[in-house]
């Protein structure tokens, strides 16, 4: 009866995983094509990087705790994503059929069969040597901030010199507790409890530290500290993460995605670093969606637009996963085009910080920082969102200004995926955009 309980549980985990997952049935893979989206005409812009310091992802840390999350097994839904998103698609010598040899009798045998033989090998038949080898990433499920501490600092400690380590964090800045049920963005219910006050030694510590930027937004939660809620160990003792723990680490170059409803108590890192100055991704405080009808995808917003930009654009909107190819694939182009125009603009702009520059060669996370301007122009060209900064993410250093969402050259790739798609009346854009569409 255990195992029955037990099995049937792993089976709704599946299920509800694979429904997630599936939302688009025609959608590619979420790991790096070399084929689609490495774009050629960025390459020289990007080698004149290569005179200066040029750091290569070599390690991801992927966390994530928020209650009730998709999961299967100690892989959530968002740590999944990010992980796919930082592999490379096979796209050489993998893909390659083996050929049919022709038996004694003239027959072809097909090799693609399974011969029943075991292949000592198979880890090494299973590489594509056409590509380079795929970052070592770890995934901690739930961990106390201890763990995470400890998992970090080996890590850190044996990072080569023209590395740098990507920490991606999800959790909710409220405090955790089990008494009010709440529904979240996707419909999934959500455990959190009525605000505690934190303890007295906590309070000295989040005083003892450099205090945030104050955010004056009369809508901002007040039962959000200057921390990330990863649970409870035992007791009722808190297990928050406070920006001055990820401090040390910072004495090697570190790439920050901090996907939070108080994402922003993470700018005190920006600053405040040890040795290495840090890139940080910062998610918008509230998610949002136009349309009332039931989210099926679930996981969180930021993190789907960092690893299936297009699919999140969609959820976003509203638009219906029961979609013709060809409309599909033309929003595709679209979108690949946008990135490979702002791509150049970032190569080769002047006043592009160092930070940025140093990482930039790196596919990986040169493709995140793409789809980050995709995200951040889209939530803030919504006219749902007004001037209402909690509703855009934000990143430190600043990126230059030509890739703003209030640049022509950003308005008008947003503009033409919206006019394509139908959904103009979603957005609105500088009069001089719409002047220069229409006169087309």
């Amino acid at each position: 009866a255990t195992n029955f309980r037990e099995w049937k549980q792993v089976v709704q985990e599946i299920s509800r995983f694979l429904k997630a997952d599936a939302y688009f049935k025609i959608a590619r893979p979420l790991r790096y094509n070399a084929v689609f989206d490495a774009h050629p005409s960025s390459f020289p812009y990007i080698s004149r990087f290569c005179t200066s310091r040029v750091l290569r992802l070599k390690d991801a840390l992927l966390t994530s705790y928020h209650q009730n999350e998709i999961k299967l097994a100690e892989v959530t839904l968002d740590t999944f994503r990010m992980l796919q998103c930082l592999e490379w698609e096979p796209s050489g010598s993998f893909y390659h059929v083996p050929m049919k040899q022709p038996s004694e009798n003239g027959a072809l045998n097909d090799q693609s069969e399974a011969s029943g033989l075991i292949d000592i090998n198979l880890a090494a038949d299973m590489a594509d040597p056409d590509l380079p080898p795929n970052p070592c990433k770890a995934i901690i499920y739930h961990p106390s901030v201890s763990k995470l501490i400890a998992a970090t600092a080996p890590i850190c400690e044996e990072l080569p010199s023209d590395g740098i380590l990507l920490i991606y964090i999800s959790a909710s800045g409220k405090t955790d507790c089990s008494v009010d049920f709440q529904k979240d963005v996707h419909g999934n219910s959500l455990n959190f409890s009525k605000a505690k006050h934190a303890p007295q030694a906590s309070q000295k510590r989040e005083n003892s530290v450099s205090q945030p930027a104050v955010d004056n937004n009369p809508n901002s939660s007040s039962k959000l500290g200057h921390y990330l809620c990863l649970g409870s160990q035992g007791n009722g003792a808190s297990n928050n993460l406070y920006p001055e723990d990820l401090v040390p680490f910072t004495r090697k170059p570190l790439f920050l995605v901090i996907d939070s409803d108080n994402s922003r108590a993470f700018k005190t890192i920006h600053g405040a670093e040890r040795g290495e100055a840090s890139a940080l991704l910062l998610s918008h405080e509230k998610p949002l969606f136009l349309s009332d009808t039931t989210v099926t995808s679930g996981g969180s917003q930021f993190t789907y637009f960092l690893t299936a930009p297009l699919q999140a654009f969609y959820q976003l909107i509203g638009l219906s996963s029961d979609i013709e190819p060809d409309v599909y694939s033309n929003a595709e182009s679209l979108l690949s085009s946008a990135l490979v125009e702002w791509e150049v603009l970032l190569c080769a702009s002047n006043s592009l910080d160092q930070v940025w520059a140093q990482i930039l060669t790196d596919p990986f996370l040169r493709r995140l920082i793409l789809r980050f301007i995709f995200c951040r122009a889209v939530l803030c060209l919504l006219r749902s969102t007004g001037d209402s900064t909690m509703h855009l993410p934000e990143c430190l250093p600043r990126l230059p200004e030509s890739v703003s969402p209030k640049s022509a050259v950003t308005q008008i790739h947003i503009h033409q995926l919206a006019e394509r798609l139908g959904v103009l009346n979603h957005f609105h854009f500088l009069d001089s955009i719409r002047e220069s569409v229409q006169s087309r």
